[in-house]
């Protein structure tokens, strides 16, 4: 079973260093990454399948070369067996509709896929729409805020809970599939040779983790357009997005309100913390 899981890298807001271009949209070369959090529950969901089904999990990321960062993070912490970076300056720039026609020619270059999984959205954009994008852009069925997914070899389908509003359905779909997760996913191990081999993939994966980059594949702008892919040169990169970005307007930084104190962790520690509870109580 050949498995792909998009992930993306996020700016890393706890730094609070964000760069922006003059045409508004985001310098990721000069503003910390991160994985993308929602990314993790894709990824689980991939190492869920492999576990119970094998195969070769596939992770593609679009972005400038310093995200090679980010798929070694999805490689580390979670598993993977293949890792691809889109990476071009004619893709910068590119809203979801742009990124999805990149990954979908990424796609494409891998080969047959059984299951694509995408995390449910990102922390910069918010939209979730890249995997459902993605889904269209290569004619797949699409499943959305799946919670549970299990596949059956010997039908070809796949079984998933997904939440829809306040209710949870449950959906069969036929393979090849994509599979947006849900935050309340959960990886579901019941039986004692899927836990070890769990366990076995976290020491392989570390120790692969390592040289990363031997399992590594940089695509540009030429090897996803013609001749050598099928993404279209118009639907690309900045100038292939529909969207329009008119202005960035940066958070400001709340007001401090309050201040904290530390206090050590023994005795007086203890009676000084009393002290203040009692005193912010109205007590002496």
């Amino acid at each position: 079973m050949d498995i792909v899981v998009l992930v993306k890298g996020v700016p890393d807001f706890r730094q609070g260093k964000v760069a922006f271009k003059e045409d508004n949209t985001l310098d990721r070369s000069k503003t910390p990454t991160v994985l993308n959090p929602n990314d993790y529950i894709a990824l689980h969901a991939a190492l869920e399948t492999k576990v119970k089904h094998g195969g070769t999990v596939h992770v593609v990321c679009m972005g400038p070369p310093n995200y090679r960062v980010i798929l070694q993070e999805a490689m580390k912490d979670v598993y993977g067996d293949k890792l691809y970076l889109l990476s071009d300056r004619a893709l910068a720039g590119a809203d979801t509709l742009a990124t999805a026609e990149a990954l979908s020619a990424g796609i494409r270059k891998i080969g047959p896929v059984d299951l694509i999984f995408a995390g449910f959205k990102t922390a910069d954009g918010e939209t979730g729409q890249t995997g459902p994008q993605t889904a269209w852009k290569l004619g797949m069925p699409l499943v959305t805020h799946v919670t549970r997914f299990e596949v059956d070899d010997h039908t070809g389908t796949a079984v998933a809970d997904r939440v829809a509003y306040d209710e949870v359905e449950t959906i069969e779909a036929p393979l090849p599939l994509i599979v947006v997760t849900d935050p309340g996913f959960k990886a579901d191990y019941r039986r004692a040779d899927h836990l070890l081999k769990v366990r076995e993939l976290r020491e392989q994966t570390v120790k692969r983790a390592a040289t990363y980059e031997k399992f590594m594949k940089m695509w540009g702008a030429p090897d996803l357009t013609p001749p050598n892919g099928t993404a279209d040169p118009k639907r690309i990169g900045l100038g292939g997005s529909p969207t329009i970005v008119r202005a960035v307007d940066p958070i400001p930084q709340a007001p401090q309100e309050r201040t904290a104190s530390v206090l050590k962790g023994d005795a007086d520690g203890v009676q000084q913390a009393a002290k203040l509870i009692l005193q912010a109580l109205g007590g002496k």
